[in-house]
């Protein structure tokens, strides 16, 4: 049974649905359930007091639903014709997201299908409502998979080719955090981000595994002109090291033409960028990893800078950006953090290092 905060409780399956019912339970205050079919309770629900309680896209008889609307509880129904589940509990896998891949190409996986759904542009209220759910849910799934853990986060550009040496950097990177027991947290997408959880993915696995993987991948090195061709390749890395270590990735459909990464085992994908922003650098507690990037990264950096900036000084969490002559230079982001930071509690958690090899030092401190 997961709980979250005060006395809320959340049933995301029948199992949890019937051990609160066999252990005595009468009433349903706090219940949050969420995803479930409960078509055979119909006894159970009408044997228990509904008041207070939740109940997000489950099934119902309309017996069962009548007794729980008018008892007090709140029911948000299922939304018809959607390509996804506004409700769902867990986070996504891969597997998932590239369902079919092998047989229609990327255009027929439910990755592609939700994508080209969000760009309906519609004024109707259940479009909207549908993005907000599923949303929230996500968010509520991936804090739950975080808790407990030192999540460290991995930022740089999408456009760094499988076969560069900035690739085989970033992977090596990850693997490193990996083995320092952190838990490695990107974007989601392409570049460095799939890098770094590619890195991760083979923590467990010897030292050669990851060059061999690195020249796998290297025949299909960009996701254009051929996501399915560039997907299909991590996924037979994956075949090839199927007991992959743990590691996440929160892209967003916003930018549907930068498709998910295979390398991270969870993914925790959104429909509204800000949102997404705003989680993947919350969750990052033991610090973020800035690698070489341009427009997104650098926003990456200064919103992280403006947390830390504020933050209480136990709050503060590192910020390591690498690629001196790159930070300081090519894109100045440093001269910049360190003006910021002067004579706050910020200042000892900025470093600016050349070799990777240093960054797992610096965060598993």
């Amino acid at each position: 049974m997961r709980k979250t905060q005060g006395s809320t409780v959340e049933i995301e399956s029948i199992e949890q649905f019937d051990a609160l019912v066999g252990n005595g339970a009468r009433r349903m205050h706090g219940w949050c359930i969420q995803g479930v079919d409960l078509t055979h309770r119909t006894d159970a629900l009408l044997a228990l007091d509904p008041a207070g309680a939740l109940l997000l896209g489950d099934e119902l008889t309309e017996r069962a639903e009548q007794h729980l609307r008018s008892g007090g509880a709140l029911i948000f129904p299922g939304i018809p014709r959607l390509p996804f589940d506004p409700y769902r509990a867990d986070l996504y896998t891969p597997g998932e997201l590239y369902k079919g891949l092998t047989v229609g190409g990327y255009d027929s996986t439910p990755d592609a299908r939700v994508y080209g759904w969000s760009r309906q542009r519609s004024d109707d209220i259940a479009f909207t409502l549908a993005r907000a759910l599923h949303d929230h849910a996500i968010d509520d799934a991936l804090a739950e998979y975080v808790r407990g853990v030192r999540a460290v986060g991995v930022m740089g550009g999408h456009a760094l080719d499988r076969g560069s040496d900035g690739y085989a950097d970033a992977a090596r990177l990850g693997r490193a955090l990996a083995r320092s027991g952190l838990t490695v947290v990107t974007g989601g997408g392409p570049g460095a981000m799939e890098a770094a959880n590619l890195g991760a993915y083979l923590a467990g696995a010897e030292d050669e595994a990851l060059d061999d993987a690195l020249d796998l991948l290297v025949g299909a090195p960009s996701f254009r002109p051929s996501v399915g061709a560039w997907a299909s390749a991590a996924f037979a890395v994956r075949d090839r090291w199927p007991d992959g270590g743990r590691s996440i990735g929160i892209p967003t459909w916003f930018y549907g033409h930068e498709p998910p990464n295979a390398f991270a085992s969870q993914v925790a994908k959104y429909f509204q960028n800000s949102l997404r922003e705003d989680t993947l650098l919350r969750h990052c507690t033991a610090g973020i990893v800035f690698l070489p990037g341009a427009g997104g990264t650098v926003q990456e950096i200064f919103q992280d800078a403006c947390e830390n900036y504020y933050a209480e000084p136990s709050a503060v969490a590192p910020m390591v950006l690498v690629g001196v002559e790159h930070w300081t230079r090519t894109v100045p982001a440093w001269p910049l953090l360190e003006a910021m930071a002067a004579d706050r509690p910020m200042a000892a958690a900025l470093h600016l290092v050349d070799d990777i090899g240093d960054v797992a030092d610096l965060l598993s401190r």
